[in-house]
């Protein structure tokens, strides 16, 4: 595997060289600097860690203050790690935009927008109870019924009704990357990615 840490800016469109729109969505992809890196000796398992985003130094406590300092760098805002990194890297080296090329396909993690409380319309998919008719005149977004009464006298776990909506973890798979612009550490992927503008998001392959 290999991946990197970065911020969604936002969404855009460009014209493949065969005239074709593509919606895709750009992210500052880095870049990210090599906080630990952990091997199947000293920790179990193999895994690289990435740091991304400076810090403010009143906000850095002893322990990130050394954690850091091994790698020769200031504290970083998110910390991730990635499980058996396919490129070697060493302690305090920089990751960039350009351990992925342009056609590849990748998966982004993020954290998607929440909605607050929802009802069942919105956050399942339902259609209502109908029509109103016969005095009903507030029925048209219900859930209807949520199941028997006296039989089991109870409402079943994993029953679809109103509630919190968005705030999850969100996998978006096999994005094609479409451009990668060093100079900016911005790679463009085509699509959507979960989150807000300026939310964090992880690249992996």
């Amino acid at each position: 595997m290999k991946g990197i840490i970065g911020k969604k800016i936002g969404m855009t469109s460009i014209f493949t060289p065969d005239g074709k729109q593509h919606a895709c969505t750009i992210i500052e992809a880095g870049p990210c600097i090599v906080s630990q890196v952990k091997t199947k000796d000293s920790d179990g398992y193999s895994a690289v860690q990435l740091a991304y985003g400076d810090k403010r130094e009143k906000h850095v406590n002893k322990s990130e203050a050394g954690h850091f300092a091994k790698a020769s760098a200031s504290a970083k805002r998110v910390v991730k790690e990635f499980r058996d990194f396919s490129i070697e890297k060493s302690l305090g080296e920089s990751v960039t935009c350009e351990i992925f090329s342009e056609g590849e396909k990748v998966d982004v993690v993020g954290t998607s927008k929440g909605k607050g409380f929802q009802g069942v319309v919105k956050r399942h998919g339902f259609s209502g109870v109908g029509e109103q008719s016969h005095g009903q005149h507030d029925r048209q977004r219900a859930p209807g019924s949520i199941g028997n009464s006296s039989d089991a006298s109870r409402v079943f776990k994993g029953m679809r009704m109103a509630g919190r909506m968005g705030g999850d973890r969100v996998k978006s798979k096999s994005l094609k990357v479409l451009r990668i612009f060093s100079d900016k550490n911005y790679i463009l992927v085509s699509g959507s990615v979960p989150g807000h503008n300026g939310s964090i998001v992880l690249i992996q392959k």
